[in-house]
């Protein structure tokens, strides 16, 4: 009886979100300014947060790219400087560790200033069945996808919200939303993601922070290599 309840309720979620698209290809969205904002990536060392940091790059904003890969972040810098970036700052940062989030936290008030767009992007995948993954890789995969999301928001949002300004990206997954075959602690961390993102979002309404935004995005498979081998009907 769920399962039928919830197929129904997806085909008019389906309906309806097709039909508001249609309308703005005719009637286009009021886009949102956000030159000299300061936008910080995690995880934009390759993949998503590469491609977001190009786009962000092309609307006159201050990147700061976070990523544990050095090489990773300093390629996506040199493409955003191509792109019309004012001003990127590069930082590399382990989002497991949260005594290291705090930290470079800290260094990016210091020299660049308050983050007013958040993007909490990083993430990895084991890629294992749940009794094939090793316990290191599924409290990683927790550290990053989950617990990051946590420590940045707690460095980040209090000067958001002392400014009632801001945004928070949470850059989830499908995944998050129905449980998938062989990602079962993927499909945790972003079920996560979701929950705490939305909680916080509420939360922030509740205290009359009307200006800090949310975004939760929840991609299907893109093609970066997060997901080469993956196969679906």
């Amino acid at each position: 009886m769920n399962f039928f309840l919830e197929s129904i309720q997806v085909f008019f979620l389906s309906l309806w979100y097709n039909i508001e698209s249609f309308i703005h290809l005719l009637v286009p969205r009021k886009k949102k300014n956000i030159a000299g904002e300061v936008v910080l990536i995690t995880g934009a060392g390759s993949g998503i947060g590469r491609l977001m940091a190009q786009e962000f790059a092309a609307h006159g904003t201050v990147l700061v790219l976070w990523d544990i890969n050095q090489e990773g972040i300093k390629e996506t810098a040199r493409l955003a400087k191509n792109g019309g970036a004012s001003r990127v700052h590069c930082f590399v940062c382990d989002c497991s560790n949260k005594n290291e989030v705090y930290r470079v936290a800290d260094q990016v008030k210091r020299e660049v200033g308050d983050v007013s767009i958040l993007v909490n992007n990083a993430g990895i995948v084991t890629g294992k069945k749940f009794m094939d993954a090793p316990d290191s890789l599924i409290e990683k995969t927790m550290e990053v996808n989950t617990m990051a999301h946590f420590w940045t928001y707690k460095a980040f949002l209090p000067a958001m919200i002392a400014n009632n300004h801001g945004h928070l990206v949470s850059i989830a997954s499908s995944a998050g939303l129905i449980g998938v075959n062989g990602l079962a602690d993927y499909c945790a961390s972003k079920f996560a993601a979701v929950g705490f993102a939305e909680s916080v979002g509420l939360e922030l309404l509740a205290t009359g922070k009307d200006g800090i935004k949310t975004t939760i995005v929840c991609p299907y498979f893109i093609n970066t290599g997060m997901f080469d081998g993956c196969h679906t009907k």
